[in-house]
């Protein structure tokens, strides 16, 4: 099979292992609260207050004994499986708490039915089996859905593809048949079934689901494609150019999951407070037992008082608290374009008070726009510019390729060219409407002992070209480095947050200086080689500083290795930057934004998880204890099971609730 295709067939055939265990608990769930409910009505201490003495009879004792030993055998089983897992890992948790309290409250009733003077806990161990069946499968039902993200991400791929042949004829074929070099048919309305590049056709597609950008992005020859994306009207022919592991939604899937899975120091905080916790409730409950026998109470009393804190203080809570949280924020990340490769990095983010941009690229557009039109003669700004657009609609160099697309962001149809000639190093010349152009570079000019006609930059660091028509001057167009309007909301919105914004650039002063200015940056490096930009991240964090690097992954890799949290931004299609702690899918640094809130309000969800899966413990345990038995307040086992997987539910549902603060600040 191809190892693409795994996450989707995975998905697609039958149950996973998670589905398959949160099944088993509903199953034992319902069985158990049916066989529970004959236990009540013939359990000795609940047939008096409910009026149920009819139903006794002799030897019903022992029928209880055989229903409750199949709810502890059968019911319990996971738990009694965990427990044997747990000690022999060295490792007592939760399983041990609840195989302890129930194993306990059955052999010692077994014992009294058997001969052992005292009073059966046979409706308690059943009630307290089922409360515990109850919430673990919430809770893992809770898990699933956060999880479910990687699911829906698999399904995003369609099982076949149109394969054409080299006589244009169509096949059905899975897509563990495509290879390099394929070509596939997308018609209107299908999803892309693999990453390759437009070979014919045009359409717009809608990659919402993979990069969170809704508007569908137009595609044409030579257009790169990713598959689980979804053509529009168009139909297309595509070149296949990845398969397997190598695209990107499996490479999605891989880091969500990676991420998911990954531990951190908040993870491994709760795992020792959890372990912590476990010990003390075993503590506890051996105390407590011994302390009601010494103040003179029977045997059933404390048994009852000491498998209730047991129970309550079961630190489930404390073992979904930050998991839940990860689930939920790692599938939120996704969704809106963040890949989290690193959790530790992720939860670091929320400390970050200097973010670092590469300019190029990450800051600005990484290529050429018109930046200023003068006009010399009589001709308007959009005529001067759709005949340059035209003339220079016949190169490829950059300067030509920024003019030709600054006329068709304007609308400007270009008019016909001809007599196109290229001037090596200086400039094009032809012939536009009936006129001869040329367009060439201050440089020219001074050869040809011309002077170039001044314009008033307004001091923008700008790179001029001239129009001429013969040797007369019709007007001038500056360039530069388009920057970013997403730039501008990127820096505002840090600055909102008291985030330091910096540039480092490896242009000169002016351009830098221009571009710093621009977006009101609070500082910025310029003339810095990619090898030293590291070497400045240093001196930020030598400062004080917890700095967040923002740049493409490549020339910036040393850097975003330095930077206390590395950020790849514009990864297109290539999301697998080793360098990177998060991916950016999109090329948008507004999504650095995203970034810091849902760090922070993934932060705030951990540390309310936390304090609640301690912080009731407070209160609970000495309620269990007995040390309000005076004033008539007794915790049962079963209340103990509910107020503990209480607890947890709240723990899941808040860990869920942060999909409703996806914009905290």
């Amino acid at each position: 099979m191809n190892h693409g295709t795994g996450h989707r067939e995975a998905a697609a055939h039958g149950p996973s292992h998670h589905e398959m265990m949160v099944a088993d608990f509903r199953r034992r769930f319902w069985v158990s609260l049916i066989v529970t409910v004959p236990i009540l009505l013939l359990s000795p201490g609940l047939r008096g207050p409910l009026h149920l003495e009819a139903l006794a009879f002799p030897g019903d004792n022992w029928l209880i004994l055989a229903l409750a030993a199949f709810v502890y055998g059968w019911g319990g089983l996971p738990f009694l499986r965990g427990a044997v897992r747990e000690i022999f890992s060295r490792q007592p948790a939760m399983m041990t708490l609840i195989a302890v309290a129930i194993s306990a409250a059955f052999l010692y009733s077994a014992a009294v039915v058997i001969g052992v003077r005292g009073t059966v806990f046979f409706w308690e161990l059943a009630t307290l089996v089922d409360i515990m069946l109850l919430g673990h499968w919430l809770e893992m039902r809770s898990v699933m859905g956060a999880s479910r993200a990687l699911e829906e991400l698999a399904r995003l791929m369609p099982d076949e593809a149109h394969l054409l042949d080299e006589q244009g004829n169509v096949h059905e074929v899975p897509l563990a048949e495509l290879g390099v070099g394929d070509r596939v048919l997308i018609r209107p309305g299908e999803k892309v079934p693999i990453d390759g590049k437009v070979a014919k056709g045009a359409s717009a597609v809608n990659e919402a689901m993979l990069t969170g950008e809704s508007t569908p992005v137009e595609k044409a020859a030579g257009d790169a494609v990713i598959g689980g994306s979804i053509n529009g009207e168009g139909s297309l022919e595509v070149m296949v150019e990845k398969t397997g592991a190598d695209t990107y939604l499996s490479q999605v899937i891989d880091l969500v999951r990676q991420a998911q899975e990954s531990r951190s120091r908040s993870q491994d905080l709760a795992d020792r407070a959890a372990f912590v916790l476990t010990l003390t409730a075993l503590s506890v409950g051996a105390v407590t037992l011994a302390a009601w026998l010494l103040l003179g109470r029977d045997f059933q009393f404390a048994l009852g008082r000491s498998i209730t804190v047991m129970v309550i203080t079961c630190p489930h809570a404390l073992g979904l608290a930050i998991p839940l949280v990860v689930a939920v924020s790692t599938a939120l990340g996704a969704k809106s374009g963040l890949l989290i490769r690193d959790r530790t990095a992720f939860e670091r983010s929320r400390t970050v008070n200097a973010v670092v941009f590469d300019k190029t690229g990450t800051l600005t557009e990484g290529r050429f726009g018109v930046n200023g039109i003068w006009t010399f003669a009589d001709v308007s700004e959009n005529d001067l510019l759709r005949r340059v657009a035209s003339l220079e609609s016949r190169s490829q160099h950059p300067i030509a390729q920024g003019i030709v697309r600054s006329a068709n962001e304007r609308g400007l149809a270009l008019p016909a060219l001809e007599d196109f000639t290229s001037i090596p190093g200086k400039g094009v010349e032809g012939t536009v409407e009936g006129r001869h152009l040329m367009v060439v570079s201050p440089g020219y000019l001074s050869e040809q002992g011309h002077s170039a006609p001044s314009v008033d930059t307004q001091g923008r660091p700008l790179t001029l070209v001239y129009v001429l028509e013969g040797k007369k001057p019709l007007g001038a167009l500056g360039l530069a480095d388009v920057v970013r309007e997403e730039s501008r909301e990127a820096v505002a919105g840090l600055r909102a947050l008291g985030i330091k914004a910096v540039m480092i650039t490896g242009d000169n002063d002016t351009v830098a200086k221009w571009v710093a200015e621009d977006l009101e940056l609070d500082e910025y490096f310029a003339g810095v080689l990619p090898e030293h930009k590291a070497k400045r991240v240093k001196e930020l964090q030598e400062q004080g500083l917890v700095v967040g690097m923002v740049g493409d992954g490549v020339n910036d890799a040393p850097a975003l290795v330095q930077a206390d949290v590395g950020v790849a931004i514009g990864a297109g299609t290539d999301v697998a930057i080793e360098s990177a702690d998060i991916v950016l899918v999109q090329n948008d640094p507004r999504n650095v934004l995203d970034l810091f809130s849902l760090s922070r309000a993934t932060w705030s969800k951990m540390v309310q998880n936390l304090g609640w899966a301690t912080g009731y413990n407070l209160i609970a345990v000495p309620l269990a204890a007995g040390v309000a038995a005076s004033a008539g307040i007794v915790l049962s086992p079963a209340v103990g099971a509910a107020l503990m997987s209480a607890s947890t539910i709240i723990v899941a549902i808040n860990a869920r609730l942060l999909r409703a603060r996806r914009t905290m600040v």
